[in-house]
């Protein structure tokens, strides 16, 4: 397919905004454009027309045209896809389609338009990947920041520990100066002079004193001066002193000086450490929150089917206001999928949860309340058999050995609970030793694992609306087992055994209470096998997962 141009127009044929993937000029584009509704037959649904020497693919987006124009050869199925993400990025980035907005996120758009069509031909991207292209997020970017802002923290701990050590070091002057001056003034003292005190007092005024100017002692009576560093701090400032000024030393003086400090460690960002929830996103909590996670543990067979799987969760209830806490928590009606092996163990306080009859949590006790500002799990399932119903995402991984000593392999997953959406999908495929893959399509991104010479498939996000994906290789070997066990890790927003909170009210007054819910699911040893090895397992999470 070759598109030449898209533009947005209005139904008059006037381009809102266009963007040309071929050398045209703007006059062509115009004259393009202006002829376009005069070619739209009446009363008909079609989505596209042809002139001798172009061809429209169009969608009506409220009072505009989206269009693609595109060559009389281009493979019509994908222009009508393409057009259609062409759409979906537009609803996206706008938040209406009229002129005012099109025009105010055209730089956005037309960047879009880009990342979809480059030089005439369609990218192999989906509207989650135009999307993180658009953000221009870079890892690395923030690492760096991470480590500049960590080393000016620690440079900052140094300057104020030595800052400390040098004020301690100064006070220590101090006494001793003091001490020696004592000394002094006490022998003046002994030979009739003035008070051994009068010196010290001298030395601690200001330069500009005029008491320093004029001194009421006799020059003849004045006691001898010792030169000694602890005599001049009154004088002027020290460098210590200009470093404490410029680093405000008045709140150092303040903080204990008796023990010097150490360097302070720096506490590493959030986004450093390890984030369990991965990209999943947060949740407010409200003055009842629920917390519902679920760990799947499963193995599928290389020739496709369950062999094992084993579900566990369990439903945390959290009551920050002590009005709330005697409530009751109605759950959603079960979906097609839920089957009586599922099995609920309810708090002992809880009353007897019936899985297909009343589905509600309330406390046995109707005069107990629940816990304030804690945690309580209140329910906990499991489930562990080969009901394939349960299994949220499905694996294929086919391997398909070559004459000329190659092996070409072809993988795809499919969402199969749609309400359920997964994210930071990763798929590990073991490779032959010393072997280099070479990729001819994939969805998402890959990389090579080269610590355990892995091939990593990774996908944002898999959700309803784009639930399928492939990847399709090719490398050196022709041993087809090689390949597994297929090892894969994702994090999910949802609950694949459909149990979730429909509402929450007050036991007294059966009125309604505003809760908050976060439910999420992670994979635990989710393979995929060849048959030799599901029994023995090539590696130690090769085995079915146990209790």
């Amino acid at each position: 397919m070759v598109v030449l141009a898209a533009s947005i127009c209005t139904k008059g044929g006037k381009a809102v905004i266009s963007r040309q993937f071929r050398d045209m000029s703007r006059t062509r584009i115009d004259a393009l454009l202006a002829s376009f509704p005069k070619l739209i037959p009446a009363n008909t649904q079609h989505t596209s027309v042809e002139t001798a020497e172009v061809r429209y693919v169009y969608q009506l987006l409220e009072d505009l045209y989206i269009i693609l124009i595109t060559n009389k050869a281009s493979n019509i199925l994908q222009d009508i896809e393409t057009l259609h993400l062409f759409a979906r990025v537009v609803s996206d980035m706008c938040r209406s389609a009229d002129q005012r907005e099109i025009a105010k996120n055209s730089f956005e758009l037309l960047g879009a338009f880009d990342e979809i069509v480059s030089l005439g031909y369609r990218e192999q991207v989906n509207l989650m990947q135009v999307r993180s292209i658009l953000e221009m997020e870079s890892h690395e970017e923030k690492i760096q920041e991470i480590i500049a802002r960590n080393k000016e923290a620690e440079a900052k701990e140094e300057l104020k520990r030595r800052a400390k050590q040098l004020e301690m070091q100064r006070r220590e002057q101090q006494r001793r100066s003091a001490s020696v001056g004592g000394v002094a003034g006490g022998g003046s003292y002994l030979g009739g002079g003035v008070s051994g005190y009068a010196p010290i007092t001298q030395r601690f005024d200001s330069p500009s004193s005029p008491a320093r100017a004029a001194s009421p002692v006799p020059s003849s009576l004045r006691a001898p001066t010792f030169k000694g560093s602890g005599m001049k701090l009154g004088s002027k400032k020290t460098k210590q002193a200009e470093l404490l000024d410029a680093l405000g030393g008045s709140a150092l003086l303040s903080e204990e000086m008796s023990v010097p400090t150490s360097p302070v460690a720096v506490t590493p960002e959030p986004s450093m450490t390890k984030d369990t929830r991965g990209s999943l996103p947060e949740v407010t909590p409200e003055s009842v929150h629920i917390i519902i996670k679920e760990t799947i543990s499963l193995s599928l067979s290389r020739e496709g089917g369950l062999e094992s799987l084993e579900l566990k969760g369990d439903m945390n209830l959290h009551v920050s206001d002590p009005s709330f806490s005697r409530i009751k928590l109605s759950l959603l009606p079960p979906p097609s999928a839920f089957g009586p092996e599922l099995q609920f163990k309810q708090h002992p306080h809880i009353g007897k949860f019936s899985a297909n009859k009343e589905r509600s949590i309330a406390l046995k006790d109707p005069s107990r309340v629940f816990p304030v500002n804690q945690s309580l799990a209140v329910l906990k399932w499991r489930y562990a058999g080969k009901d394939e119903s349960y299994v949220p995402l499905s694996i294929n991984c086919w391997p398909t050995p070559s004459n000329d000593g190659t092996c070409d392999v072809n993988i795809e997953y499919e969402l199969e609970n749609e309400n359920v959406s997964i994210l930071d999908l990763v798929i590990s495929i073991p490779l032959p030793a010393g072997s280099f893959p070479t990729v001819a399509s994939q969805s998402g991104e890959w990389r090579l694992n080269p610590s355990s010479h892995h091939l990593d498939w990774t996908v944002p996000l898999v959700n309803a609306e784009d639930r399928s994906g492939s990847l399709e290789f090719s490398v050196s070997g022709n041993d087809a087992n090689a390949f597994f066990p297929v090892k894969v890790s994702f994090v999910g927003l949802g609950n694949t055994a459909g149990v979730r909170v429909a509402s929450v009210s007050q036991v007294d007054s059966s009125e309604n209470v505003i809760f908050s819910e976060d439910a999420s699911f992670k994979a635990d040893n989710y393979l995929v096998q060849s048959p030799n090895s599901s029994s023995s397992g090539q590696d130690g999470n090769a085995s079915a997962p146990q209790e």
